[in-house]
């Protein structure tokens, strides 16, 4: 009996192993996901929107049309900024803060023989006392400006004799950076033919040294005036060496209304003023042809 048992139980066994053997696994069903709906070239354009090829990376875009930042053409002096007033138009304003320096390098003396901690300062003030800004110090910082790179120190008093022989050695000076520039080939070609004048010509050596300073200090802007501050590339390179340099300039100043005409800085250096008056138009109208 046990033997027949184990028999049927074999043979079931076999059966069950067989019909596995013939079904096929069934294979799991793949999660696709859905395709996305096609959009129109209309749609895509409001999602992605593209800055014209034109517009600049500061540029403002209105309705895919750029609109260039007035104040870019906008050239404002020293101490100022640009800034857009309440219709959108440019003005110069003055700084509202200048960046803090820490460099004692960074200090300038002023013309009141004043240590302040940076050129920006200076024109800073000069610039709230013009606007008649609550924060200016008072009416004489109306015309403030740099005498020399660094903090303010006593100065040898120019003599009499050294005051009288100062106009020569300041032709000679002009003369003398004209023509290393000449040599560097820095200067404009209208200043290149002058600077080759004097060369051959030394009735013109110092007068075409002085119109050529002229002019070039009368830049920002060309009124025919040199102010007090415009003379600055002059006066501190030289404050170190010549301490007759700033009540030499000072006095070029008849009149004392802080800027210096053509006829004054002839005078001022003991040359002719009918040999220098009216050159700068004539030198800007041969530029501009």
């Amino acid at each position: 009996m046990r033997i027949l048992t184990a028999i049927v139980i074999i043979t079931l066994a076999l059966l069950v192993t067989d019909t596995l053997a013939d079904e096929k696994p069934r294979k799991q069903k793949k999660y696709r996901r859905p395709k996305p709906v096609p959009t129109s070239s209309e749609d895509q354009k409001d999602e992605i929107k593209v800055l014209p090829p034109m517009a600049a990376v500061n540029d403002v875009i209105d309705n895919q049309t750029p609109l260039t930042d007035p104040c870019l053409d906008v050239q404002c002096g020293a101490g100022m900024v640009c800034e857009l007033d309440n219709v959108g138009e440019p003005q110069c304003v003055c700084i509202a803060a200048c960046p803090e320096e820490i460099e004692t390098r960074r200090k300038v003396c002023s013309n009141m023989n004043e240590t302040w901690s940076s050129d920006c300062a200076v024109y800073q003030q000069r610039c709230w006392c013009r606007n008649n800004d609550p924060k200016c110090k008072g009416d004489k910082y109306r015309h403030v400006h740099i005498e020399y790179y660094g903090s303010c120190r006593e100065m040898p008093k120019c003599t009499e004799s050294e005051m009288a022989d100062f106009p020569r050695r300041m032709r000679d000076w002009l003369f003398n950076v004209m023509r290393d520039l000449a040599d560097r080939r820095e200067l404009s070609p209208h200043y290149l033919e002058m600077e080759k004048d004097a060369e051959s010509n030394m009735t013109r050596r110092w007068t075409n040294a002085a119109i050529w300073k002229f002019c070039d200090l009368d830049g920002h802007p060309p009124d025919r005036y040199v102010s007090r501050h415009e003379l600055f590339p002059i006066r501190a390179p030289l404050m170190a060496l010549e301490h007759c340099i700033a009540p030499f300039l000072n006095s070029c100043d008849h009149d004392d209304d802080h800027r210096i005409t053509i006829k004054e800085w002839s005078k001022c250096l003991e040359l002719e003023e009918d040999d220098i008056e009216g050159k700068c138009d004539e030198l800007a109208s041969e530029e501009s042809q």
